[in-house]
Order: structure tokens, then sequence, then C-alpha cells
């Protein structure tokens, strides 16, 4: 089935350049526009998109609150949305990573990175923009608490190792070459911790994973 992908931006011709190079790509189906928050957030709950492309500064209910509320609509527990921000080290992409969004991506991208981010964030992946992780990772852990969170305690070790390696970005795949398991294993794995932890997705595990002290940055 094609991907269904709902965009947001108060920008006319924004979203005319996005509806354009996505509407010619195989397997994806742009279902909606948006102009403000609001209108995002009521067209995400009529049209069940499996993403949304989210701008954060609109009209009427900016993007990250619009973006809270569909992270918070369990009817909505599908949607994926990933922020579009005019720069990288937008302050509001820290608030958009903890309100419930998947990833982040700066709108001038390039066409084939837009293309991939829609097809790896709808089949289930986290989305990052390797050029600001490193950042994002460091104010994760500049909050981080002494200890991990309690919750941590209803973890296995197997299932401690498997968050550790997705806080680093690691697929399913490559979680499996690390572990020496398959992966089916490692997929099954990552659907327990997200049940037990009541995380939405990969991108939030990464979140409460350098927050909570699980995890801390490896670079020096």
């Amino acid at each position: 089935m094609d991907i269904r992908v709902l965009i947001a931006d108060d920008q006319a011709l924004v979203r005319a350049g996005f509806v354009a190079l996505l509407s010619a790509q195989d397997g994806i189906e742009v279902v909606g526009e948006a102009d403000t928050g609001a209108r995002a957030l009521e067209l995400a709950r009529a049209l069940l998109p499996d993403v949304v492309l989210m701008d954060i500064r609109m009209p009427v209910l900016d993007g990250l609150a619009a973006t809270r509320a569909i992270a918070a609509d369990p009817a909505l527990a599908a949607v994926k949305v990933v922020v579009l921000t005019t720069f990288e080290l937008d302050e509001y992409v820290f608030e958009a990573m903890r309100a419930g969004a998947t990833g982040f991506l700066v709108k001038h991208t390039e066409p084939a990175d837009l293309i991939k981010a829609v097809r790896v964030v709808a089949g289930g992946d986290a989305l990052l923009s390797p050029s600001v992780t490193r950042r994002l990772v460091e104010e994760f852990a500049s909050h981080a608490k002494p200890a991990p969170a309690a919750e941590f305690s209803e973890l296995t070790d197997r299932e401690r190792e498997v968050m550790t390696l997705v806080a680093e970005g690691l697929t399913n795949a490559e979680i499996a070459e690390r572990l020496y398991m398959s992966p089916a294993t490692a997929r099954t794995h990552v659907g327990r911790i997200l049940v037990k932890l009541r995380a939405r997705d990969r991108t939030q595990l990464v979140v409460m994973a350098y927050e909570s002290g699980l995890v801390r940055p490896g670079w020096q």
C-alpha cells in the first residue's frame, strides 16, 4: 500500500514543492495539506496518514502543540510526525522530540533525502538528521538524572543492551548483528521495550535513554 503523507506548512510555496516531489514517487501519496497546526491536527484525525511533515512555526496552533496533540491521541498512535525546521539547531527541535516527533528534517534537505526520510519513518525507524544528532544527544544527556529512571527496572539485561544500541541509532538488523541474534528477535525486543516503557517509538526511546542517564554520550 502507498505511504500516505500529510503536509503541514503555512507557506503555500513550500507545500507545493513537497507535494510535487512526493506525489511523483512510486508508493507515496499526499493525502492532504494544512496551513495551520489546528488544521494539521484536524486532518490527521480525519485522514489517518502514515507520516505528517510538520512545520514548527505555524499560526493558530504551532507545530509543536500539534505534534504533542497527535502523540497524545491513542487513535493516532500509528501516525508518525517528522518536524520541519529552517534551522538545524532550532531550539524547538528538542521540545519536538520530547513531544513525540519521530524525527526532524531541515527544509533545505536534498529531495532524495526527503523521500528516503518518508520511507524510513513509515517503516518504523527513527529519523534524526545526522548533522545534529550529536547536538541532540548532548542536549538530552545534559538533563540526565544521576541514575536510570525507576521504570527501567522492568527491563531485562538483554533489553537494556538492545535499548543502548537503539540509543546509538542502530537499526534492528544492526542490533541483530551486534548481539548475534536474528533481526526478528531484535525487533521483538524493541517492541517489548516500547510496551514496557510506554514509549511511542524509537525516537522516544533515544530521548529516554539519554535523559535518564541509562546511556551517556560516547564522544570526548
